[in-house]
Formats: C-alpha cells, sequence, structure tokens
C-alpha cells in the first residue's frame, strides 16, 4: 500500500495507516469504535463502579479500576470481542490486584457514600468481611445482575466454582447478618 493509504476491518473497526515518522503501519481504532465504547462507559460505568465499591469496599480502588478498565478497552478496542465482558473482567481483576495490595496496610471501611440510606453502608461493612472469592461471586451475582456463567469467565474459573462461591458466600452472610442482629 501506499504511503497514506488506510485498509479497515470492518470486525472491529481497526484502522491501519503507515506513520512516516516511526517508518512503520501503525493500528489506530475509528471514532465508531470510540463512541461504542464511550456508550458502554455511560450505559454500565455506574454500575460497575457501584459493583466494585461493594467488592472492594473503598470508592477509590473502585474508581481507578473502572476508569483502567475502559482505559485499556480504549488502547485494545481492536482486540476485545465482547467489550461489555471484557471491560468488567478487567475492572474486577485491576480491583482485586489493587484491593491485595491495599488490604495489608488498610482497615478501615471508607466513607462511602451510597445510593440508599444507611443501609448500603452497612451491606458493605459485612461484605467486607467475606472471602475475595465469596465477595465477588455474590456482587458480581446480585448486584451487577450476572449469570453464573459470566461470573466464572469474569473471574477465570469453571462454572461449578461460582455456584459453591455463592452459596458458602449466601450462608456466611447470613450468619454474618444475624449475628449484628443480636
Amino acid at each position: 500500500m501506499a504511503q497514506g493509504a488506510e485498509s479497515c476491518r470492518e470486525r472491529v473497526n481497526l484502522c491501519e495507516r503507515f506513520d512516516a515518522s516511526k517508518g512503520r503501519w501503525v493500528h489506530t481504532v475509528d471514532s465508531e469504535t470510540h463512541a461504542a465504547i464511550e456508550r458502554l462507559y455511560r450505559e454500565e460505568g455506574w454500575r460497575l463502579w457501584w459493583a466494585l465499591v461493594a467488592y472492594s469496599g473503598d470508592r477509590d480502588v473502585a474508581s481507578d479500576a473502572s476508569a483502567e478498565a475502559f482505559a485499556q478497552a480504549l488502547a485494545r478496542a481492536d482486540e476485545i470481542r465482547d467489550p461489555k465482558a471484557w471491560i468488567w473482567t478487567v475492572a474486577f481483576r485491576v480491583a482485586a490486584g489493587e484491593f491485595k495490595r491495599r488490604r495489608t496496610t488498610d482497615h478501615r471501611i471508607p466513607d462511602v457514600p451510597d445510593p440508599a440510606p444507611r443501609s448500603a453502608q452497612e451491606l458493605v461493612a459485612v461484605l467486607r468481611r467475606l472471602p475475595d472469592q465469596q465477595r465477588a461471586a455474590i456482587v458480581l451475582h446480585y448486584y451487577a445482575d450476572r449469570s453464573v456463567a459470566d461470573i466464572a469467565q469474569t473471574i477465570g474459573v469453571s462454572p461449578a466454582t461460582p455456584r459453591v462461591r455463592l452459596h458458602r458466600g449466601r450462608r456466611r452472610l447470613k450468619q454474618l447478618l444475624e449475628d449484628e442482629d443480636d
């Protein structure tokens, strides 16, 4: 192809153009793909953020993880087949890594503004007492309304694993909530 020529692949709207300053072909994502990811951010961003807050108990972790997931989606749009699932997966993996790093130094429950009076804050505090894997399964299933198969794909486990984690997480949540009522 001649210098300045472009070719686009329909599937991902990835364009190639020759960058003379670099002396090579570079990939760029066209504005239609960027618009689709931005639309996904407007439609799913708040829900993802609250799911991450419920998972990590930290709104900074939630903000960082969701921002990182969407930024990576924009940078890697040519590699993503299902942007929604990919963004949720990346966000939870980033949050898990950051949460694990912060957990060793910060044991306080942050003052997270909640959409419902008081009960959401109490629920986040109780969720923080669950093991990480159970908390992720509970949040993804009940807050993010994800199926067991979606949860398995998001956290990278077999389909049976989320069912076990949900069962154990519900049982432990029941115990914790009953203990608080006493």
